[in-house]
């Protein structure tokens, strides 16, 4: 088994630092090159074994002028969960008033991670 080198941007910061990862075999952490900041570092890790995104969309609001409410996930998912996750709020309402930071949903597709709303809303407006 020979070793395997993923290259790629990190997304954490501004930097936009260019990763190298290289995995080793029966090494238990890849190693990461390219990186500034110790986040780097870990999106690197992370990025390799368990690629994790925000979830942002809109749902449906009623009783208010605006028709759509932004939402997004509290924490990241594993990235097969954006898909499903998404559909999955296709089919939820919320009505007004509703507060900044809300919690919309409290588990979405049993990750445990919520979803909260990025706007608030009050009744009619």
């Amino acid at each position: 088994m020979s070793e395997e080198i993923q290259r790629f941007t990190c997304i954490v910061c501004p930097l936009g630092c260019s990763l190298t990862v290289t995995q080793q075999p029966g090494q238990a952490e890849p190693a990461v090159t390219g990186n500034r900041c110790q986040r780097g570092l870990e999106y690197g890790r992370t990025e390799v074994s368990d690629p994790r995104r925000i979830l942002t969309t809109t749902i449906s609001l009623t009783g208010a002028t605006l028709r759509r409410l932004p939402v997004k996930t509290a924490a990241p998912l594993p990235k097969q969960f954006l898909l499903p996750g998404a559909e999955a709020l296709r089919k939820v309402s919320v009505a007004a008033p509703v507060r900044l930071g809300e919690v919309i949903l409290p588990d979405l597709l049993g990750t445990g991670v919520a979803v909260v709303a990025t706007r608030g809303v009050p009744p009619g407006s």
